[in-house]
């Protein structure tokens, strides 16, 4: 059997109906798939879960209005806490540390997770393991 006939044989052994189009049948969209999906209408335009009703669409005047309404609350719970003594400086400052103990709390978070992954528990079990609270 010369290279020829092997390459042959060894073609049509591996042929199939479904095997990935070539050439000029990529073209032509011989093997079009669609994606598996539960749902029936894989394909169907996206609509965002998100949706304005027409009764809950506001006019420019309302809604200028309601923020004129809000501005206006805001402006009187900034002068209570100055009158209780707070100030921007120090608001500024407890900001700033609640950013902080957030972006540690996610570094903890994310070495629980990957403590548990090693170990092959869930971060609910180091929770007790390293004495923490589930609220933490």
């Amino acid at each position: 059997m010369n290279t020829e006939q092997a390459a042959e044989t060894h073609g049509s052994a591996n042929k199939c109906p479904a095997s990935t189009p070539e050439g000029d049948d990529l073209k032509e969209g011989a093997l079009k798939r669609t994606p598996f999906s539960k749902f029936k209408r894989v394909n169907a335009n996206f609509k965002s879960p998100l949706q304005v009703t027409e009764s809950a669409k506001v006019s420019p005047a309302e809604e200028l209005a309601e923020l004129k309404r809000r501005a206006e609350q805001l402006d009187t719970e900034i002068a209570q806490l100055e009158a209780e003594g707070c100030s921007v400086e120090e608001l500024d400052h407890h900001i700033d540390m609640l950013h902080e103990y957030n972006d540690i709390k996610d570094i903890g978070q994310s070495l629980l997770g990957r403590i548990a992954a090693v170990q092959g528990t869930t971060t609910r079990d180091l929770y007790s393991h390293f004495g923490l609270e589930l609220d933490d």
